[in-house]
């Protein structure tokens, strides 16, 4: 039988810790999977052929996904804020405007959208709720502000 001096973290000195769930984190990771999904997938469908993300604004949808990514395993609030922030802001600006310019370009005839367009905005959509919805969270108590010691 051991003593109970012995073991245990008491005995080791070391202290249990909780995961603290922020909100809107869970999301951003799910926006983070649908744009780097949709980045290459097919952009537009035409009849002479499908355009890929990839070949277009894709890779950079697939950068800002990367970056998305990071902010949400980011313990510090501001930079995962800022991160969020900059994965909706490319996730809905890059192919809205690849959509404007092929409006510009020969109309809505004669082309479609693929599902990765689809994807890749909604997938931006996604991250700027998420991103406010860790704005508005109260930041949990247990866990330590940037720049305290």
């Amino acid at each position: 039988m051991s003593s109970p001096s012995s073991s245990g973290p008491a005995a080791t000195g070391a202290t249990r810790t909780t995961r603290v769930s922020i909100p809107g984190r869970r999301q951003l990771v799910g926006a983070v999977a649908m744009v780097a999904l949709g980045s290459f997938m097919v952009w537009v469908d035409t009849p002479v052929g499908s355009v890929l993300g990839h070949q277009g604004p894709g890779l950079w949808t697939f950068y800002a996904a990367m970056f998305g990514l990071a902010g949400a395993i980011v313990p510090i609030r501001r930079l995962a804020l800022v991160q969020g922030a900059v994965l909706a802001v490319v996730a809905v600006g890059l192919p809205l405007w690849q959509v404007t310019r092929i409006v510009g370009l020969v109309g809505f005839g004669g082309w479609m959208p693929g599902p990765g367009l689809v994807l890749v905005i909604g997938g931006g959509v996604l991250a700027a709720v998420a991103t406010a919805r860790m704005a508005r969270s109260p930041w949990p108590v247990g866990q330590r502000r940037p720049g305290s010691r």
